[in-house]
């Protein structure tokens, strides 16, 4: 169980990190205008914004990479904490912002958190 464990929190790592690239370079391209589904004006407009929380994402995912590599027990306690604050806002974000953030965010980091726990 550890072994899935630490691939789950690797994953939600690397999610975090393509979000961070997403909306700190991408989102007035393709790629996070699809993301959004902001036209090319509110792309421009919103992109200081979403350079933010990409910021806050890239934290996520070092957070969760230092988990990984971290010995017990702060590594484990690292992860719980940066799992715990994955589904939150995955939790916020899904009733407040788009339903698909609950299970793009929170249902994964809940399975991951679950595995880390059930390993622990």
């Amino acid at each position: 169980m550890n072994a899935t464990a630490h691939v789950l929190v690797a994953l939600i790592a690397a999610l975090h990190a393509y979000i961070l690239v997403l909306e700190m370079f991408l989102w007035e391209k393709k790629p996070g205008r699809d993301l959004s589904g902001f036209d090319a004006n509110m792309a421009r407009a919103t992109a200081p914004l979403a350079a933010n929380q990409g910021l806050y994402n890239g934290f996520v995912a070092a957070g969760l990479v230092w988990g990984l590599i971290a010995a017990d027990p702060t590594g484990f306690q690292v992860q719980v904490f940066f799992l715990s604050c994955v589904i939150i806002a995955g939790l916020y974000g899904g009733f407040t912002a788009n339903r698909r953030i609950f299970v793009v965010q929170a249902l994964p980091g809940a399975l991951a958190l679950a595995a880390v726990l059930l390993a622990g």
